[in-house]
């Protein structure tokens, strides 16, 4: 039922949220919140990433590996891997990464620029979701390299901003503008690489358990659920929190801590040097 009730509200709210405010003067809301919402939303199933020792071990043998500038081998190697370091670093979905454009890059907007991700994954019925991503975590030094060095190399024309960001290179469309480059071939472009520099995760690490990485990793670091939902385009922050998977060596040092912090508060401070017995014969 409350499955139900939620979906129609999604369809109320996308169809004829003009409509029903004009008429109650306000705006329509959910009424199945995150206190309510049904559990058959949740999915079953953990996907534990990789380390952060293991991910960088990963992108830096991939980047110290990219072939000589100017080759095929180049364009498609650096293409695929700052690809994948959307879904590292921002954790964007790879469905989303295949429909930017160059003109969704706003390098001077923000503190660190905006990635305009038009093609998110919306509620069922809904449609796709657009949100504004931050160039944080050094994608906007990662996008200036490749927007202002390497994708105009692809060889179509960039002016107006509608050239794909991730073009293929055998593909074009009517008019000579480059396809997209597909969801297959960037995953197979991350399959090769964790080959090559992470064969344990071989045939385990693909693009969505980045998308747990990205969640975990800034997570660590302090940022806190709300904001990482917005980041990754969750509707709950339910969800978000299966995403975020803290290390077992992290468990175990805040339970040292809190054990200090309790042992501290039931045998009290320590009785400064020299005061000791003061005010006992006192006059000797």
């Amino acid at each position: 039922m409350a499955q139900a009730v939620h979906r129609f509200y999604v369809f109320v709210r996308v169809r004829h949220a003009g409509e029903v405010e004009a008429v109650t003067g306000g705006p329509v809301v959910q009424p199945v919140d995150e206190f309510n919402r049904p559990s058959r939303f949740a999915r079953v199933g953990v996907r534990i990433p990789p380390s952060v020792g293991e991910v960088e071990s990963l992108f830096g043998g991939w980047r110290s590996s990219l072939p000589g500038v100017g080759g095929r081998a180049f364009l498609v190697g650096a293409r695929d891997y700052v690809a994948a370091s959307l879904w590292r670093r921002v954790g964007l979905r790879i469905n989303e990464t295949v429909q930017l454009r160059v003109g969704d890059w706003y390098p001077r907007a923000g503190a660190c620029g905006l990635l305009h991700v038009r093609c998110g994954k919306g509620a069922r019925g809904s449609g796709p979701r657009q949100r504004v991503v931050p160039a944080i975590d050094g994608v906007d030094r990662l996008l200036a390299w490749w927007v202002g060095q390497v994708r105009g190399q692809f060889g179509d024309d960039l002016a107006g901003g509608g050239a794909v960001l991730f073009p293929s290179r055998c593909r074009t469309v009517e008019g000579g503008g480059l396809r997209p480059a597909c969801a297959v071939t960037l995953r197979q472009g991350l399959a090769r690489a964790v080959g090559c520099w992470l064969p344990g995760w071989a045939g385990r690490l693909t693009p969505h358990p980045l998308r747990h990485f990205c969640a975990s990793h800034l997570y660590g670091q302090g940022m806190d659920l709300e904001a990482i939902g917005a980041l990754l385009g969750h509707t709950w922050i339910s969800t978000t929190a299966r995403y975020v998977h803290v290390p077992a060596e992290r468990v175990e040092w805040h339970w040292r801590q809190a054990n200090a912090r309790l042992t501290g508060r039931l045998l009290g401070p320590a009785p400064a040097a020299g005061t000791a017995g003061a005010g006992v014969g006192g006059g000797c």
